[in-house]
C-alpha cells in the first residue's frame, strides 16, 4: 500500500489547530484511572477526528490510542495500526502550561513505519519515515552523541505510575550533579523528540504506554539515537514498558547506572 504521508502529517497539524484553539472548563475535565489521571473533552475529540480522517488515508488500518473512544483497538494489528496521543500533557494542558502535543505513530506489525510530533505552541512538527531521517520543521536533525556530562538530561513520572520512584529521583539526583541539569517538561513525546533534535541529550520514565513513545521512539532511531528499556531490552509497543532514550554514549553511562554502575 502506498501511504500519503504529507497527507498524515497534515491532519496531524490539524489536530495540534483543534489543540491550541481549545480551553478546558472545569466540567470538560473528568478523572481516569489512578491517582492525579485525567482526561478532557478536548482530548476525546482530537482522537476522534484522527481515528475518522486517518481511517480514510490508510483503509483497514487499526488503532491504538490512549482514550477509550469508538474504533479503539487498544493493542496493534497484524497490519497497519496508529498509535495515537490526542494530547501528550494532558495535565499540562488543564493548567494552561503551553507544553502538550499530538502523537501519532504508524506501525506495521509490531515495527514503526512513520511518526509525528506536534507541538502547536511552538509550532514544531517532528516527522519520521523509517530509512528517510528524522526532521524538525522540515530540516533534518541528529541526536548527535553527547555525554552526560555535557548535555541535559530529561525525565518524568507520572503519580498514577508511582512504583520505584525512590530509584528513579536517586538516579535523577545523580544526574543532576553529573550533567549540566535535568529537566521535567509534563510531556513525554515531546522530550523524547528533543532527544532526536539533540536538545536532551537523554530521557528516562520509569513506566509508559505506547502511545505516549510511539511516534517519537521511530524520530529517536532516525536521528542517529538509542532507546530501549531501563534493563537495557527492546521497547514494547503492544504494553507499557520503560524508556530510555539518549546518545548513544549518554544511553549507556545511564543504563550502567540505572543498573549498578558507576
Amino acid at each position: 500500500m502506498t501511504i500519503d504521508y504529507s497527507a498524515a502529517e497534515a491532519l496531524v497539524r490539524e489536530a495540534g489547530a483543534m489543540l491550541l484553539n481549545a480551553s478546558p472548563a472545569p466540567e470538560t475535565i473528568h478523572a481516569k484511572g489512578g491517582e492525579a489521571n485525567f482526561v478532557t473533552d478536548t482530548d476525546v475529540k482530537i482522537q476522534s477526528f484522527l481515528f475518522e480522517r486517518l481511517s480514510a488515508l490508510v483503509p483497514g488500518a487499526a488503532f491504538f490510542g490512549e482514550e477509550d473512544t469508538r474504533g479503539n483497538t487498544r493493542g496493534l494489528s497484524d497490519g497497519y495500526t496508529f498509535i495515537i496521543d490526542p494530547i501528550d500533557g494532558t495535565t499540562n494542558f488543564m493548567f494552561g502550561y503551553n507544553f502538550s502535543c499530538v502523537s501519532v505513530g504508524l506501525a506495521y506489525g509490531k515495527r514503526m513505519l512513520a511518526g509525528w510530533v506536534y507541538n502547536p505552541y511552538a509550532r514544531t512538527m517532528m516527522h519520521a519515515v523509517r530509512g528517510e531521517g528524522a526532521y524538525l520543521n522540515g530540516r533534518r536533525v541528529y541526536a548527535g552523541n553527547r555525554s552526560v556530562e555535557n548535555g541535559l538530561i530529561a525525565f518524568s513520572c507520572a503519580r498514577y505510575n508511582d512504583q520505584h520512584i525512590d530509584k528513579l529521583f536517586d538516579t535523577v539526583k545523580a544526574l543532576f550533579y553529573k550533567s549540566l541539569s535535568v529537566r521535567l517538561g509534563g510531556s513525554a513525546a515531546i522530550d523524547l523528540s528533543r532527544v532526536a533534535a539533540g536538545s536532551n541529550t537523554a530521557y528516562l520514565e520509569m513506566l509508559l504506554q505506547p502511545y505516549d513513545y510511539a511516534a517519537a521512539s521511530l524520530l529517536i532511531e532516525e536521528a542517529g539515537g538509542v532507546i530501549t528499556q531501563l534493563d537495557g531490552s527492546a521497547i514494547t509497543l503492544d504494553r507499557p514498558c520503560s524508556i530510555l532514550a539518549g546518545t548513544v554514549q549518554a544511553h549507556a553511562q545511564i543504563l550502567s547506572m540505572w543498573n549498578g554502575g558507576r
